[in-house]
């Protein structure tokens, strides 16, 4: 579930007017983050360096 606090922030940074996309991808975007933010709580998340070894791995 969205903070009902960051969507009403994310919002008012947006122009007077927009389009129901830009809402809608707004609010993808925010719930993307509090998802990623509560796997790093839960322990899910990958440390810097084990971000970077599989991005090596993905570039090379």
């Amino acid at each position: 579930m969205l903070a009902k606090q960051k969507v009403l922030k994310s919002f008012k940074e947006m122009p007077e007017e927009f389009s129901i996309d830009d809402a809608i991808g707004k609010l993808i975007v925010i719930h993307k983050i509090q998802s990623a933010e509560a796997e790093i709580k839960s322990g899910k998340g990958l440390s810097t360096q084990e971000a970077k070894k599989k991005l090596k791995k993905w570039l090379n």
